[in-house]
C-alpha cells in the first residue's frame, strides 16, 4: 500500500530529485523486495501440493488451496501491478501524455489489475485524440 502512495505521491509532482527519489522506492524497490520474496515462496513451497498445477482450472484450484501457494500467488500479483502502476506513471510524464487518467488508472490497477490499465490506455488514447483536433 505504501509504495502505491508512492506512485500517487509522485505522479502528479514536476520532475527533480524528491520525485525520482520517491518513484525508485516506490516504483523499483518495492517491486523488487516483492519479487524477491515470491521466488522465496516458490522455493518453499515447490512440490507442496500434489496434482495442483496450469493445465486445467481443477488444478489451479487444487494449487491455490495451500497457503503458501496462495501467499505466493498474491506476492506475484503484488509485484506485477505494481510494476504495471510504474509503467503507467512514467508513461504519463512522457512528453505529451497527459498525468489525469492516472486519477483513476492506479487506484483500478491497484485493486483490479488489468482493468486500470485498460481504463488508462482509454483515457490516453481519448485525450490524445482531443488534443490532435485541437491542432
Amino acid at each position: 500500500m505504501a509504495a502505491w502512495l508512492g506512485l500517487a505521491v509522485a505522479a502528479p509532482l514536476r520532475a527533480g530529485r524528491t520525485r525520482e527519489n520517491i518513484l525508485f522506492v516506490s516504483g523499483r524497490v518495492a517491486p523488487l523486495l516483492l519479487c524477491t520474496a515470491y521466488v522465496a515462496f516458490l522455493a518453499r513451497y515447490w512440490g507442496s501440493t500434489p496434482g495442483g498445477g496450469f493445465q486445467s482450472l481443477e488444478a489451479v484450484q487444487i494449487l491455490f488451496a495451500a497457503p503458501g501457494k496462495m501467499l505466493g500467488a498474491w506476492t506475484h500479483f503484488l509485484a506485477f501491478d505494481l510494476l504495471v502502476g510504474r509503467w503507467l506513471v512514467d508513461d504519463a510524464s512522457s512528453e505529451g501524455n497527459s498525468r489525469l487518467p492516472l486519477v483513476i488508472a492506479l487506484p483500478a490497477t491497484f485493486l483490479f489489475g488489468p482493468l486500470g490499465v485498460l481504463l488508462y490506455l482509454a483515457g490516453r488514447a481519448l485525450l490524445s485524440a482531443k488534443r490532435a483536433r485541437a491542432q
